[in-house]
Order: structure tokens, then sequence, then C-alpha cells
């Protein structure tokens, strides 16, 4: 909520600011405990989020008849200088493996150069890099055929190996991450969260759906997404689960109409064509950016602008944002829930 996401800033807090002081029962806590506790507890946010969900799903908050998805890319943990090419990358691997026998080397010469702290603390640093280094040659062969680049042209960050070069709002290229939000157009409530290496969300919607449906138990009437996911693949895949809204391309020519179907068209696809083109459409479709982009905006605000944790499973900490964006909307829609009341009667309909 006030944008803290470094474990060291959390961890003064607990000495010196009274609330975290009393959260924590007058006892420190040490900053790795806390890092540790974020990275490691992926699948214990994964169902606290599916509670918050069932609670509101149980309170009538929610109702999945209407879901809006976008995603947002995230700044990564990783510096544009880390990215390397194969040949760089081997070269890299080869050094840090000299340097394990140097030291190795350097102990049998010598048992007493270094105290045993010493030698834990540089044995666990150079083995850390030389696993860094692994992971980006395996990860280098993956972005050679997503990028379509030569094997040997593509390249991999030894930082953070799963990061991506991506173009982030400001028309520039950084390595990040692409964190998905599904969210209840009606309550503003995150019911799904995902986190991909690719810089488009074209083949993001089926993935977020069925996340969805597992997660509450129902699949949304409709789902809502900008012009960067309906691939037409992924509409068939969606008919017969949800009704997807979603921009039809403009043509090149102006005397073609963009809502007619096209030959070749699967009846998902013209369904989709045909129905982007209808009044109730340009009334529901506008939902999705007060709903995706209010979102988005209030996670930026709680500090996820830039990840301090790397690698995918560890970037999936996003979902701190979810559990925290859904608890205040509990306390808004629901308060009885949490013991903190009854809701007030405009709240189920508003958005505030």
């Amino acid at each position: 909520m006030e944008a803290v996401g470094s474990a060291r800033a959390i961890a003064r807090r607990t000495e010196a600011h009274d609330a975290y002081r009393w959260i924590c029962g007058g006892v420190t806590v040490h900053y790795h405990t806390l890092a540790d506790f974020r990275s490691e507890q992926e699948a214990l946010f994964d169902g606290l989020l599916t509670d918050s969900v069932a609670t509101l799903l149980a309170a009538g908050a929610v109702t999945l008849k209407r879901v809006a998805q976008d995603g947002m890319r995230v700044r990564g943990s990783a510096g544009a200088a880390s990215f390397r090419r194969r040949g760089t990358l081997e070269r890299c691997l080869e050094e840090a493996e000299a340097q394990v026998k140097a030291l190795k080397q350097q102990v049998e010469e010598d048992p007493g150069a270094l105290t045993r702290r010493q030698q834990a603390a540089r044995e666990r640093a150079i083995r850390e890099r030389q696993e860094r280094i692994e992971r980006a040659l395996q990860r280098q062969e993956e972005l050679a055929e997503l990028k379509r680049k030569s094997p040997d042209e593509a390249r991999a960050s030894t930082t953070d190996a799963e990061a991506t070069v991506m173009k982030m709002g400001d028309g520039g290229f950084r390595p990040a991450y692409n964190a998905q939000f599904a969210t209840d157009t009606a309550s503003q409530v995150i019911v799904g969260v995902e986190v991909t290496t690719a810089g488009s969300d074209m083949g993001q919607l089926i993935p977020l759906l069925d996340q969805v449906a597992e997660r509450a138990g129902a699949t949304p009437e409709e789902w809502l997404v900008d012009g960067g996911y309906p691939a037409h693949d992924q509409l068939e895949q969606a008919a017969g689960k949800t009704v997807v809204y979603a921009p039809v391309p403009k043509p090149k020519s102006e005397t073609v109409d963009p809502h007619a179907p096209k030959p070749g068209d699967s009846p998902a696809v013209a369904d989709w064509r045909e129905r982007m083109g209808t009044e109730a459409a340009k009334d529901i479709y506008p939902q999705r950016a007060s709903t995706a982009e209010c979102v988005n905006a209030l996670a930026r605000a709680r500090g996820l602008t830039r990840l301090r944790v790397r690698g995918k499973s560890r970037v999936r900490s996003v979902l701190l944002h979810a559990l925290v964006h859904n608890l205040m909307r509990c306390i808004r829609l629901a308060p009885e829930s949490l013991g903190l009341g009854t809701a007030l009667p405009e709240a189920a309909g508003s958005l505030a």
C-alpha cells in the first residue's frame, strides 16, 4: 500500500515504525527472512488470491459477468549491459569455471588464507554466477527462436536469464516482464494474475481465461481485451466458453467493412467481427479501459514500477499487489466479511 517493496526497508521499519513494531510484537525480522518469504511462497499467495475472490463471490460483490484483461510491462531487475551473445556467454562460463578451480587451489595451498566465512561467501558468489550464466545459455536458445534470430545473435542476460527486452510505455526498450491482470468490471476486483516473458499480449487470452475459470469455479460471461490479444486461434478456443469483445483491425481500404466476415473466417472469428459492429459492443467495450487502466495505475502507485526479484517464479510475487488491491476492495464492498461492519448501500455499484 505504501509502495515499500524492499525487504531491507521493511526490516528497518520493524525497528523504528510503531505500526510495524506492533505487527511484529516488538521482535525484529531479518531482511533475508522477508525476502525469502516473498520469493518462496508463490503457492501460498496464489491460494490467498483464490480465497479473496471466493470471499467476494460469496458476498455477491463479484459476479464474473464481465472481466477485463490487460498486460502491464514491468521493468526487470537486469541491466541492458548484462545481455550477451552465445560466444560471450561461453567465455564467461569458462572464466567462472576457472575461478572455481583457482579458489580450490588457493584453499589447498594455504588453508589459513581465508576464514571459513570468507571462503563460503566466495564459493557461493562464484557458484551463483556460474548458475546464472548456464541459465542464460539455455534461455538464449529460447530467445533465438522467439525473436527469429540466429542462435549466435540472440542475447540473454547473465543477471536475470528470464527477463526479456520489451518495448515499454514510453517507447523505449528495456529488460522487463509482462504482468497480466484479469479484473471484474463491476467491482474492480482482480480475479486472475499471470506473468509472462513475452513482450506481446498475443496468445495470453486463453491461459488467463482458464486460470480464472479454475480459480473462481465459473467462467466469466464476457471477456474484454485490447487489440493486442485477438489472435484467431484464441478466439476459436474461447468460443463456447465466453463472449470476447476486442477491437477489429482497421482495413487498409476505407471501402471495406471491418465487421463483415471474410472468406476463410471460422464461425468464431466471423461472429467476433459482426459482434464488434453492434451498438451493444459500443456500450460494453469502453468498460475495458475504465477497469484495466485503473487497476494498472493503482499497481504502479503502490510501487509496481521496477521488480526487485529475478526469475519468472519469483516475479509472480506480483500477486502481492493483487492481494492488497482485493483487500481494499473487500473493505469497500464487503466489510462484514472482515468484521468491519456493513457495506454502504451504494458501495456495490461504486468503482471508487
